[in-house]
């Protein structure tokens, strides 16, 4: 009788190539972050890595956890992002009130991201979110977006450029007419730490409460089929058996609420040793520099200086800043995992409407995150942690302007 043999499942022996490449790109970068004169930029570098391998694994993302509510019913998203908050949460307040024993007295924490709140935080928030949804993704989702391949995220965080050019612009304004009346509102300042984290984890589980009741209100009798995956071959070889291991974190895709749970811990890490996270003033910079270097004029914005948060601050002398290899480490982290995982490709819209969206809702957002010196990354996830007010009002914003997005993009072609 003839012996029948199994053929052997071969690696791909391109994916390791470019993930060898990428890896090696890596390593390179984070070796020039080390001796770039700031130690701190291969921190940095790390952290932005990590941000971006979590959110291109777990797909999670700040747009789509308002806009699928309105869009889809779905909270799938929404879940994650308010487990990752009372994860923050949690771990900031432990972080302040060892350094802040006494929140009654004096000042909030400069590192914290408590900024006034009043009309401008609102309108911020809503154009934000407007923005947000026509573009497709937010400014961090953005440039995750960007290392996947997306082109028109690209052309989104041009528009962002665009926009936040605009409200340098115009900032002096609401600064003189609006922001500088508005207070800072620390929820510990007023009625303790314990009070304060017991408020907020409560207010979180009464919104993922509504939220689940919404999405079975919006999704009566319908059940997510299960989706049967294949096992995965035995490696063949110690090569094979190698990469395989190395491959583990990217053979599945996470839940969003593992995401939330990892970017959560992220966020506390880097609060730890510096401040939360935030991708915008990085980009403020970015523009203004640009900007300036074609002869457009350079804006002296009054009340930057004590405002923190994702506020602009301008360096002289060198581009190799802490968030340059923040923002630039999303980007590369995020190519990487989709490298890893096999699932990168240079996406091209379809439509040149597509492009003209992500202009537009790149430059609405991009203004909405200067006026409120942040973006759902800055002025939201690491502002209700921080136990600010500004924080929650901004997510209110959001709400309104993803509404508002959802409405507008069911009207395009």
């Amino acid at each position: 009788m003839q012996e029948v043999t199994q053929a052997k499942p071969q690696i791909n022996r391109s994916q390791l190539i470019k993930s060898l490449g990428v890896g090696i790109l890596l390593l390179l970068i984070l070796a020039f972050a080390m001796f770039s004169g700031d130690s701190d930029n291969a921190i940095f570098w790390l952290v932005g890595i990590a941000f971006g391998i979590i959110v291109q694994r777990s797909r999670f993302c700040f747009t789509a956890a308002f806009r699928d509510l309105f869009l889809l019913g779905q909270t799938r998203m929404i879940k994650g992002v308010l487990i990752g908050l009372a994860v923050c949460t949690v771990g900031f307040a432990m972080v302040m009130s060892n350094v802040y024993p006494n929140p009654g007295f004096g000042s909030p924490p400069t590192a914290a991201n408590v900024l006034p709140v009043g009309l401008s935080t609102l309108i911020a928030g809503t154009l934000f979110g407007v923005g947000m949804v026509l573009a497709g993704g937010c400014v961090s989702g953005s440039l995750s977006r960007m290392g996947e391949g997306y082109l028109a995220s690209w052309v989104a965080i041009g528009g962002v450029m665009i926009g936040l050019f605009f409200l340098n612009s115009t900032w002096n304004w609401w600064w003189d007419n609006v922001i500088s009346f508005e207070p800072s509102i620390w929820l510990p300042g007023e009625i303790s730490y314990t009070g304060s984290v017991t408020l907020t984890l409560v207010v979180l589980a009464f919104i993922l409460y509504l939220a689940v009741l919404w999405e079975r209100h919006k999704n009566m009798g319908f059940v997510m089929p299960e989706i049967k995956r294949k096992p995965d071959p035995a490696p063949t070889g110690s090569l094979d058996e190698i990469f395989t291991y190395l491959k583990f974190p990217f053979k599945r895709e996470w839940s969003p609420i593992a995401g939330g749970i990892a970017l959560g811990l992220l966020n506390l890490l880097l609060f730890i040793r510096f401040h939360p996270l935030g991708v915008v003033g990085e980009i403020s910079r970015w523009s203004t520099t640009l900007t300036s270097n074609v002869g457009l004029p350079e804006f002296v914005l009054r009340g930057m200086e004590g405002l923190g948060a994702c506020a602009l601050v301008f360096t002289e002398g060198t581009w190799l800043t802490h968030g340059l290899f923040l923002n630039v480490g999303i980007i590369i982290g995020a190519l990487a995992s989709a490298v890893f995982s096999g699932e990168f490709k240079i996406r091209i819209p379809r439509s040149p409407v597509r492009y003209a969206q992500s202009l537009i809702g790149g430059g609405v957002m991009g203004y909405g995150a200067g006026l409120g010196l942040g973006c759902t990354l800055g002025a939201f996830f690491s502002a209700v942690p921080s136990l600010a007010v500004n924080g929650w009002v901004y997510a209110l914003g959001l709400t309104i302007g993803a509404f508002i997005g959802v409405k507008i993009i069911k009207r395009i072609p």
